[in-house]
Order: structure tokens, then sequence, then C-alpha cells
């Protein structure tokens, strides 16, 4: 089949990967001039999710205090958002969260073993490196990641739980004053470069032939009324054409990986997805003293700030601001840019105290779509050969290869790999 997929970041790309691995000839239409732009570059470099960082459950947005959760929240008296946050924060009961994880965790290991064949194919290297610990300040917030501690015990997942005096006893850049209560060591997961991984798969593809890369290039419409679906692509700036002409691809089958531009595109098809666009911060930074810096990475566990360290410099990622949709596409403004730069480096302060120069730290800020129930959209919508994978939230960027391969599955006519009831939870019709 020809397959048009719409979005070169890590979703896209690594959709294209599979797709091209399942027989079928891809093009994959980008509107930057590579890949890996937009909201892939600032990825905070955790590959797969935990039950203690997914975007949902006890411990998110449990406090109404942006210095407790980590998410400055400016929804004023906006109804959708306040709807949004009702809907997410009713997975903080535990029964809900652990049976919403149990339809996740599929994804993840269908996406742990789609990275692993990549990387054993290719030996690609992309800042892999093994070792996460997350901290819970409070004894409160430590009561609440119980539910997350469970599940990583029925589930076997390897991991440690450690006090305080044992997480500065691993991770020497760790101080126990101020006072918090534990910590969760995972020895087998990992940070990575999102941004570089997602453009060694763009070289892999282009040396294996099959994928065609179209950059600099805007879908503005998708048409599902020909025999065969088919997408209109703006005119170029500075290169309108004179007449009414419009460039058009047609193709067998389309996927919308656009991450926050998929929502339009879908949109005038006449479908409404309830995805929510967050803005993400991070801060890439020198480190300031070497004997302070950490050698696995950090992860807040209940602010979902992550410090991971990129050779001689640390990334620390998250700073969430959650607003009304209309303001997306506006500045966010000073003052809130501010605020959410400020948590990044507070935390990097507060965990491993000298390891970053933040003053010299270089800001970057995007947005990322998140669900009102936390997982994202795969699968087909509306029309038999339209195919949606947005909606991934920040947790983890490794879940886009899994989707890929979920995609190329459903597209391929053949029966994904994971249960029926994963199947159904994150298709974009569970909505409706």
């Amino acid at each position: 089949m020809d397959v048009i997929v719409i979005g070169g970041g890590i979703v896209g790309v690594a959709t294209a990967y599979q797709l091209r691995a399942a027989g079928h000839r891809v093009c994959v239409v980008e509107r930057h001039a590579t890949v890996a732009q937009g909201a892939t570059y600032g990825h905070g470099g955790t590959v797969l999710p935990t039950p203690l960082d997914v975007w949902f459950g006890p411990t998110f947005m449990a406090s109404r205090q942006a210095a407790k959760n980590g998410v400055i929240s400016k929804t004023g008296f906006n109804g959708p958002v306040r709807q949004f946050v009702k809907q997410l924060t009713a997975l903080q009961e535990p029964e809900a969260f652990s049976r919403q994880y149990a339809r996740l965790r599929p994804l993840i290991e269908t996406s742990r073993e789609a990275m692993a064949d990549v990387e054993a194919r290719f030996g690609l290297e992309f800042e892999q490196a093994s070792g996460l610990l997350y901290l819970v300040r409070s004894p409160q917030e430590w009561q609440q990641t119980q539910t997350a501690l469970e599940l990583l015990r029925q589930y076997e997942v390897p991991h440690h739980v450690l006090t305080p005096a044992e997480c500065a006893a691993f991770e020497h850049s760790v101080r126990t004053e101020p006072e918090f209560a534990g910590g969760v060591l995972f020895d087998h997961e990992r940070t990575a470069n999102c941004p570089l991984f997602a453009k060694l798969i763009k070289q892999t593809l282009d040396t294996q032939g099959g994928v065609q890369f179209m950059l600099g290039c805007e879908v503005s419409a998708i048409r599902l009324d020909g025999q065969r679906p088919a997408v209109e692509l703006a005119p170029r700036p500075g290169m309108a054409s004179r007449s009414r002409e419009v460039d058009v691809i047609n193709a067998d089958a389309i996927v919308v990986a656009a991450g926050y531009g998929s929502l339009p595109l879908l949109e005038r098809l006449g479908l409404r997805l309830p995805l929510h666009p967050l803005r993400l911060h991070n801060l890439v930074a020198p480190i300031a003293h070497e004997e302070c810096a950490p050698h696995v990475a950090i992860v807040d566990a209940v602010k979902r700030i992550t410090v991971s360290r990129m050779n001689h410099r640390l990334r620390i990622a998250g700073g969430a601001v959650l607003q009304s949709a209309g303001q997306i596409d506006k500045p966010l403004g000073e003052t809130l840019t501010k605020e959410a730069l400020a948590l990044l480096g507070q935390a990097t302060h507060d965990w491993i105290p000298g390891a970053a120069r933040i003053s010299a730290a270089l800001p970057w800020e995007g947005v990322k779509l998140l669900s009102p129930d936390g997982l994202p959209v795969i699968g087909n919508a509306l029309h038999p050969r339209l195919f949606v994978n947005a909606g991934h939230g920040p947790a983890g960027w490794g879940l886009a290869c899994g989707a890929g391969k979920l995609i190329a599955d459903l597209i391929s006519d053949k029966t994904p790999d994971v249960p029926a009831d994963t199947l159904a939870a994150l298709r974009a019709d569970r909505f409706q």
C-alpha cells in the first residue's frame, strides 16, 4: 500500500519505520525543514513510563499548588478545561488508576520490544543511559505512590524501594537535607536523546529506501471523498501559485501523527478529539560542579520533572502550563514562562544542589497533547483508510515505537499483539 504519514516528529518517523518494515511504501509530510522538530525536540529523555510518572493517577495534580504538583494551572472559568481536569483527576482514585495503567501497559511492553528490535538491527547510539531514581518529598506524597508501587510488584517490574539514606548512598548528588520520604530505583529503565533517535531512524530509512520525506511541506486538508484518500498541501511561503490548483497527494491510507497540528486537520473532517494542549518546558544547563552531578537520571515523581545527563550538560524537563486551548497559539508571556522555568530550576536545586548552572541554561518551550483519560489515541477513525496516532503526552517518548507498530498492523489488516481492551482504550471513538 501507499501510506501518507502527516508529521515528522518521533511519532511520525517511528510510524513510517514500522510501515516500511511491514512492506508498505510511505511518504512522510513534515512542515519543518527537518524531522524531530516541534515537541519531539524538547522531550525530557525518559524512554518509557512507569506507574510513577504517567500523567494521570494518585500523585498527578493532587495539590492545587503548582509548587507542589509541578503543573501551573491557568484555566480560569473555562468550562472545557475544567471538565478536562475533572476527568483526569478522577483517575487519582486507586482502582481507576490501576485499571487505566493496566490498559496502557501492553503498549509500553510492545514499545520496549519494538525499540529493542531497532537497536539490535542497526546498532544505533542515541545517548542511551540506564538508571532512573524517582524521589518523593513528603510522607503524604509517599503514601500516594503506594498504588503505583503495588502495580510494580503486580507486574514484576524490577525496582528497588529505597530509604532517603539509601538514595543518597546510591546517588551521591542527592542530599538527605531537607528531609524527604524515599525513592524508587529502576536499574534497567533508560533515558535517551529522542530527537537524535528520530534523526537516526530517518537516516536508516533514507538508506533502505521505500520512504519519501517531503520536508518543509504542510498539509492543509485531508480528503476522504474520493476513491482514495488524499492530502492537500499548502503553498510554500513565497511560492504561492497564480492558479487555483492545489497540490494533492493520493494514497491508500493516511496516518495523522502531527502532534498539536493533528487537531485542526481532524476537526475539518468533523472529528473533534478532546485532546488538550499542554505547554511543556525544559532547560539544558551546563554542569556546574562535576562532583555534584548525578550519574543516573533523577525524577521528581510528583512534579513530573526529570533531570537527565547528556555528556557535560543536564536536561531538566517538565514545567507544565495548563491553559484554555484558545490561549495556546498566543505567546505564554514573560511572567508564566519565568514561573514554569523556576519550577525546573527549583527542583534541580532541591534534589541535586550544585549540579546545574541554571543561569547559563538554554530554555525550550513546546506543546504536547494530553487526553482526559491519560492514554494516547491510536487507531482507525472516521474512514476505513484514516488512522490517528496522537496524544501521547509528555511521559515516555519510546511509546511512539509501539504506537507505530500498532498502526502498521492495523493498516496491514494484521491483528495487533495487544489485548482487545487495550486496543479499545486507545481508539478515537472511545470518547463518543
